[in-house]
């Protein structure tokens, strides 16, 4: 839809023509973004998911007549020093890495999204309290707290899993907040207020769904950090436990051979960069479109 000129003679008609062709061009760059998002990461989760629920292959078949053998029409990928298809093996780690980042990302999104809410409707000692607990979640090292995480459950996804959303719900509920804050002295609120619906319909019916866009937008970005705090988990040795395959696990396997198997690091942690790219890509079109519509 084309935007509506408004009705002032000051815009001279050039000026408005200019502002015209820069406004259809923005929108359908963010519509290529966007949709170019969309496609890099669902062919990477379809093949991901597709692989591992339909069986195809054994990840961790070693084939040592084989090993480190580069890409190939055989093995797209190569082979690592055990034999194993790091192709097969990068999707099968697909899996367990988008798992992941999905489960962290949306449970702290809804436990976040819904305490900053309640934080910034309701204000006072409970406003006060919630976000000093968000401070000292945010200021505490993440890296420490996955250690001693760690520490206490074992290497292995329960302690990352654990350790993510101890930490990722503060960054939602943090910018929730400030949204209601800007968002209860709005006439729609007050209407509400008015009319004298409780404190629950008013942030869950008339107020959530106008803060779920900044926090989708936020998501985006946050499934990036955590599928990447995976990888670093799991570089580390924190992460999973071989022979399970993960991304991250993956890297750190094919850096002893970094030099004469370059694809076994290499391949894999391009795989990473372009989910990234991928769900940044998401991101900044959500956040033109959704721009868009609350302007």
């Amino acid at each position: 839809m084309k935007p509506r000129r408004p009705n002032t003679a000051d815009i001279p008609e050039a000026a408005w023509r200019r502002l015209e062709g820069r406004s259809v061009t923005e929108r359908r760059w963010s519509s290529v973004t966007l949709w170019s998002g969309i496609f890099i990461v669902a062919v990477i989760a379809a093949a991901s998911f597709g692989v591992a629920l339909l069986g195809l292959g054994d990840p961790n078949a070693t084939d040592l007549m084989n090993a480190l053998q580069p890409p190939s029409w055989q093995y797209p990928f190569g082979t690592d020093d055990l034999g194993r298809d790091i192709f097969l093996r990068t999707l099968h780690a697909g899996q367990v890495d988008l798992t992941f980042g999905f489960i962290t990302t949306y449970v702290s999104l809804v436990f976040g999204l819904i305490v900053g809410a309640l934080s910034g409707y309701i204000g006072g000692w409970i406003d006060a309290v919630i976000m000093r607990i968000v401070d000292l979640v945010i200021s505490f090292p993440f890296i420490v707290l996955i250690l001693a995480i760690t520490a206490i459950t074992g290497p292995g996804l329960t302690g990352a899993y654990i350790g993510v959303l101890a930490v990722s719900w503060a960054l939602f509920a943090r910018l929730t907040r400030g949204e209601m804050l800007a968002m209860r002295n709005k006439q729609f609120i007050l209407g509400a207020e008015t009319m004298g619906f409780g404190t629950g319909r008013i942030i869950f019916v008339h107020a959530v769904p106008n803060l779920l866009r900044t926090n989708l937008v936020f998501s985006m970005t946050d499934m990036v950090l955590n599928i990447l705090t995976l990888a670093a988990l799991s570089y580390l040795g924190l992460g999973v436990s071989p022979p399970m395959a993960e991304w991250g696990e993956m890297v750190a396997q094919g850096q002893k051979n970094l030099f004469n198997a370059w694809w076994m690091s290499t391949l894999p942690g391009l795989v990473i960069v372009l989910v990234g790219v991928g769900f940044s890509l998401i991101g900044d079109g959500l956040a033109d479109r959704m721009g868009g519509s609350r302007r």
